[in-house]
């Protein structure tokens, strides 16, 4: 047992904050679904399943615009991500995520 609760980063920000089971059940952010994604199981199964890679460029962590920090990167980005800031927000008792899917 590591820890109770989880927080993923983005470029120094918080995209997701909850209980660390929760957080393995039930993933919100395009970011920590392509974390968890990227974990190795050994097993035969999971090494034919194809692994999703993230695209894009990591922006870089100085001067960086209001808009989300996920944004060129994202498969789910929409107009609004690149233009603002986006609001880390509470979507159930307990588990917070900063993403424009859940605002």
């Amino acid at each position: 047992h590591i820890s109770d609760e989880i927080m993923v980063m983005y470029l120094g920000q918080c995209v997701e904050k909850t209980t660390s089971n929760e957080l393995f059940q039930n993933p919100l952010h395009p970011y920590t679904k392509a974390l968890l994604e990227a974990i190795l199981i050994p097993s035969l199964e999971c090494r034919k399943k194809r692994r999703e890679i993230i695209e894009g460029e990591v922006a870089s962590p100085i001067n960086l615009k209001p808009a989300c920090r996920f944004a060129q990167r994202c498969k789910y980005v929409k107009a609004e991500c690149t233009t603002n800031d986006i609001e880390l927000v509470e979507v159930s008792e307990g588990h917070s995520v900063r993403c424009i899917l859940y605002n």
